[in-house]
């Protein structure tokens, strides 16, 4: 299903009992973040809030709306985002129809859905736009934007979507980089060197060009979604958005940049970076639970601001797992798996457990056929988009639950011959990652945890693992409660 904006998905969380009104003063300098981070961390993620009277503003904040699996999922319109990993491995189903009324019972459903998706212009104004600010009267301090903890170098913008353009072919990219308050009208842009913001930067500077970027807060879910997500090559954010939200992304004109923004957002901040010019960012309480460490990266200027008459402020924090952000993870995990086993047919299932912070450790479960092949399906996953930067590959046979991470390490530590079965390798590792030899540069690691083969010097018997007899187990199992134990 589709929202109408932000505020309607919030809406729909307080309707169902998933959002809570906070309407004490807290202050959105430390006391926010220390709110939400307890909040987070209760069982289930704890409820969504929003904060009605942050200290010295009028704009209410809302935060920890995707802190669940359920809010996760409402937020992307399904009961359980499971069955988008579905809808996305029906479509990839190969198969081919047996005359023209099966082809057509079978590819025109796919077609229909697929033409739902393309975002669409709407020519005025839009939603976001009802109030406009420009030149003096342009001040970030007007937002209530977080400081997050103690030792950040500001306040940042933590849920950022960042609207660019190729200078070469203007394809547009929308992906969520942090963003640093400098003072009421610059900021900075942490577009990290392996990001697609950061490449159009290069290919501006190479032109001697400044770049102009559009930073959009809120409108339906979906997009926030989309900016985070590891599309292939090719495919436009606001393209996969109108997928999952089954209705296109209604885009609008910027005020003083060429930028197609969503008519229905929150806030847009308008502006432009000029490629040579950088300031100090940083440090940052970052998703790894660290601080990322102050570097020089670009600097923002802004333009123009305009918002909605009554805008909410839609934000997060990340920090010492588990927070919100895991939750926008372990969607893309089961989202895009799918689109992983159409490369890698041999993959059953992957987990990246949320203390593994998203690119640290992934478990992952095969289907064992030759010698050699956790190894093959290692260097595979290091040679695919954002999967480059995990630093730990376990890989277990097809019958382990990699959603168990007992099960795992259980596993991890009862077979494997460290020497025999570990594969190091160098290459690129996430920006933040402050134990590299160097910045976006280390090594990586991988365990194969599968039952050895013969071919691969195994020559002795592979033991069972213990289970009791059927026959015994149905027989505890009808005098259990007889026994009162439990």
């Amino acid at each position: 299903m589709a929202y109408n904006d932000f505020q309607d998905f919030l809406a729909r969380l307080e309707r169902e009992g998933e959002l809570k009104r906070i309407r004490t003063s807290v202050n959105p300098c430390l006391e926010i973040t220390e709110v939400a981070d307890r909040a987070m961390k209760l069982p289930g993620g704890g409820p969504a809030l929003l904060f009605e009277n942050p200290t010295g503003h009028a704009v209410p904040v809302a935060i920890n709306a995707f802190g669940s699996r359920r809010r996760m999922s409402m937020a992307l319109g399904v009961e359980d985002f499971e069955e988008i990993a579905a809808e996305i491995a029906e479509m990839l189903r190969p198969e081919i129809p047996s005359g023209l009324l099966n082809a057509a019972r079978t590819l025109l459903p796919r077609l229909s859905r697929m033409s739902q998706c393309p975002p669409r212009r709407q020519a005025g104004t839009g939603r976001c736009q009802e109030v406009v600010h420009t030149g003096e009267e342009v001040d970030l301090n007007q937002i209530p934007i977080l400081h997050c903890w103690p030792q950040d170098g500001g306040r940042y913008i933590t849920l950022p979507l960042v609207f660019t353009h190729d200078p070469e072919t203007g394809k547009r990219n929308v992906g969520m980089y942090r963003i640093q308050v400098y003072n009421a009208n610059t900021t900075g842009m942490h577009w990290q060197l392996h990001k697609v913001g950061a490449e159009h930067m290069r290919l501006a500077a190479a032109r001697k060009q400044p770049i102009q970027a559009a930073v959009v807060l809120g409108g339906d879910p979906a997009l926030t979604y989309s900016a985070t997500a590891p599309l292939p090559p090719g495919i436009d954010e606001m393209l996969f958005a109108g997928f999952l939200r089954r209705k296109p992304v209604q885009l609008v004109r910027a005020h003083t940049v060429d930028i197609e923004v969503p008519e229905d957002a929150e806030f847009v901040i308008e502006g432009f970076i000029n490629p040579e010019e950088q300031r100090m960012e940083g440090p940052f309480g970052d998703h790894t639970g660290y601080y990322s460490l102050a570097d020089m990266y670009p600097v923002f200027h802004v333009t123009a601001i305009t918002h909605r008459r009554k805008p909410v402020y839609p934000a997060t924090i990340v920090g010492r797992p588990p927070m919100e952000d895991g939750w926008l993870g372990k969607a893309t995990e089961r989202i895009f798996l799918p689109l992983l086993k159409l490369t890698l047919p041999e993959i059953q299932d992957m987990n990246l457990p949320v203390e593994g912070i998203f690119h640290n450790l992934a478990l992952v479960s095969i289907r064992k056929r030759y010698a050699g092949q956790a190894f093959k399906v290692m260097h595979a996953l290091w040679g695919l988009g954002q999967m480059m930067f995990t630093k730990m590959i376990l890989v277990f046979d097809e019958d382990v639950d990699v959603q168990n991470v007992q099960e795992c390490l259980w596993r991890l530590g009862n077979n494997i011959d460290p020497e025999r079965d570990m594969c190091l390798v160098r290459g690129p590792v996430d920006m933040l990652d402050h134990a590299s030899r160097a910045p976006g540069f280390g090594s990586k690691v991988g365990f194969d945890c599968t039952r050895k083969l013969p071919a691969e010097g195994f020559h002795r018997e592979w033991p069972d693992v213990i289970t009791m007899s059927d026959n015994v187990k149905t027989r505890i199992d009808g005098i259990w409660k007889d026994l009162g134990i439990s």
